[in-house]
């Protein structure tokens, strides 16, 4: 079908300033949804309050407000504006609350306006965790075993109903604000004052624990003709317990059989199709049992998320673009993939790669912050990585973090032999932190066998496996010393090793003669493209990650060229501001006939 001809003006909501949970991905969103509704005739009135993003320049949409985001700004906006329609899912939860709580208030139905994209009780459906419920128990799908409570003395009696551990989740919240694992009666009591207080609707849920089983999410788009496709799926290594914001995450899902996958893929459609999302995309979280297979719903995102930003950035399929298509009345297979030039968005994204997401803290900057990591988001920043195997961009991630590590180790920073005691190193292992991944290496390297890390970690055994295959490695390349043979030599770039790690561990040579020497023994990192097909289809967009193999997909043009180096992960002191001057350099460069080519690790990035 064409577009609706009965909506002339939209009113996107923004997410307001960053805070940690709500970051820059809702600008990359807002961005691409504004140009997307623009690009089709439609005048867009945009209301955000962070004056870093790139939604709120003037040339973004057609007027925008800089107001606070919240109830009485958004009433006085339809007010004047008198939009057709309001589309809340592309600005967070906090976007999403404000329209929630501004239907109350009956100004939608006074100006005539369409919420689009998602109604209010596909939204209540999906936030309220009682509501959820009942739509999963409906469909005959599991969640965890759970109670809900509005004041502290519900609290007692649905825990002592469940029995700790017990998981406390706020509704309509993000990031899992006010949440936690409690251990015990105090813990309950803390974390269940600051979730009522933190919920929209002063309620929390009590879940039992499912702490240890595995975590996996897929992202999901549908249109109004009920076409549903599956962008990606993207698998926790870190199990049930720490929130998705903190586990470093790979993607395509790297566990799962494929009658597993099935089952997770029908379950999505399932669950989008009974919360009532009738355009755009939703993120659904699930966990696997290890140990039988059994499977549990999470929770659903009935909005882009910051997954939402990294499936874009790891498949090449523009999300926001075309939910915000979808929402004006496009059906899936009306919508170009901008990409190929040649498939259509109702084509489901392939890939010949592995993207690996891992979290930025800043713990260092509050020393008095306990670091552990939790049901509740505290990362302020991730970084993403491709490679053509998991440890290549396991690597590679590690050492765009920005935090002074090379890799996997193997960089001189590692704790000394036996400067772990075997009650910390458990203590690490067992309890997920943000040195965790370190810990790992440490006990690999002293000869604790896969099966105990298991149990300690509850990482699936076949990520430690790989981590053990790089750790392996690295001994076979120091017994190899300043004379590394070739075939170990393009085994060790394949395998994500930088050449800072290859001089370290050749025990003499710096960067530069590693880096000479490989030049001259002609191993080079070549370029393959992202093009959503698995290279079924050319790809017209040129973007590119990099690695060790012989062919190189880089097409290299004749017009002159500016290299931009971007911000890589938001952390504390640096963060969406640099988005904004670096997309600013690239106009400003195509605007004077100069080819741009950005280098970024930032999924959230526009």
């Amino acid at each position: 079908m064409p577009k609706r001809s009965d909506i002339k003006k939209i009113l996107i909501i923004g997410a307001g300033p960053i805070i940690i949970s709500q970051a820059c991905e809702f600008d990359y969103s807002g961005t691409q949804a504004c140009k997307a509704l623009k690009e089709e005739g439609f005048e867009v009135v945009l209301i955000n309050s962070n004056p870093a993003t790139i939604m709120t320049d003037p040339e973004t949409a057609d007027k925008v407000y800089i107001e606070p985001v919240n109830v009485e700004t958004l009433c006085k906006v339809i007010e004047k504006e008198r939009p057709d329609a309001i589309l809340p899912t592309l600005g967070g939860q906090t976007a999403l609350n404000t329209a929630i709580e501004a239907e109350k208030t009956g100004i939608f139905a006074k100006y005539n306006v369409e919420m689009i994209g998602a109604s209010i009780d596909a939204i209540n459906k999906a936030e309220d965790r009682e509501l959820f419920r009942n739509a999963m128990n409906k469909i005959n799908l599991r969640i965890p075993k759970s109670g809900f409570a509005t004041n502290m003395h519900e609290v007692e009696a649905v825990s002592k109903r469940i029995g700790f551990p017990i998981i406390v989740r706020p509704s309509f919240t993000l990031g899992g604000t006010g949440g936690g694992v409690a251990y015990n009666s105090e813990e309950l009591e803390t974390f269940c004052k600051a979730g009522l207080d933190a919920s929209l609707n002063t309620q929390v849920m009590l879940e039992e624990s499912v702490l240890g089983w595995k975590e996996y999410e897929l992202e999901v788009m549908r249109d109004h003709a009920d076409n549903v496709v599956i962008i990606c799926s993207i698998e926790n290594i870190d199990a049930m317990g720490v929130h998705t914001g903190d586990s470093i995450t790979v993607a395509p899902a790297q566990t799962l059989s494929d009658k597993e996958y099935q089952k997770l893929r029908d379950a999505s459609i399932a669950i989008i199709r009974e919360i009532g999302v009738d355009t755009g995309g939703s993120n659904v979280q699930f966990a696997i049992n290890p140990e039988n297979g059994d499977m549990i719903i999470v929770e659903m995102n009935p909005r882009v998320s910051r997954s939402s930003a990294l499936a874009s950035k790891a498949t090449g399929f523009p999300i926001a673009k075309i939910a915000a298509k979808l929402a004006v009345g496009y059906t899936l297979d009306e919508i170009p993939n901008d990409i190929t030039g040649e498939t259509l968005a109702c084509f489901e994204p392939s890939i010949d790669y592995v993207v690996v997401k891992i979290p930025r803290w800043t713990f260092e900057k509050f020393p008095e912050a306990e670091d552990v990591l939790s049901t509740a988001m505290k990362s302020v920043g991730e970084t993403m990585s491709i490679g053509r195997t998991f440890k290549e961009a396991f690597q590679k991630g590690l050492r765009s973090l920005e935090i002074g590590r090379a890799g996997f180790g193997a960089d001189g920073k590692d704790p000394l032999p036996g400067s772990v005691a075997g009650n910390e190193l458990e203590h690490k292992l067992s309890t997920p932190n943000s040195q965790r991944l370190f810990y790992i290496k440490y006990a690999l390297e002293h000869g604790m066998p896969i099966t105990m890390l298991h149990e300690l970690t509850f990482i699936d055994p076949w990520f430690l496996h790989q981590m053990k295959q790089i750790v392996d490695l690295e001994k076979q390349i120091t017994l190899a010393g300043k004379d590394l043979p070739r075939d170990l030599f393009e085994k060790a770039k394949k395998f994500g090793f930088s050449d800072t790690q290859l001089a370290f561990l050749s025990g003499g040579l710096t960067d530069k003669q590693i880096a000479q020497r490989r030049k001259d023994l002609g191993i080079v990192p070549v370029f393959k493209l992202v093009d959503t097909c698995a290279a079924e289809f050319r790809a017209v967009t040129p973007y590119y990650y990099s690695t060790y193999e012989s062919e190189c997909e880089a097409r290299v043009s004749d017009i002159k060229k500016v290299i931009i180096l971007g911000g890589g992960p938001n952390r504390i002191g640096q963060g969406i501001e640099f988005d904004y001057c670096c997309v600013h350099a690239s106009f400003a460069l195509k605007e004077e006939g100069v080819e741009s080519i950005m280098v970024n690790s930032n999924p959230e990035t526009v």
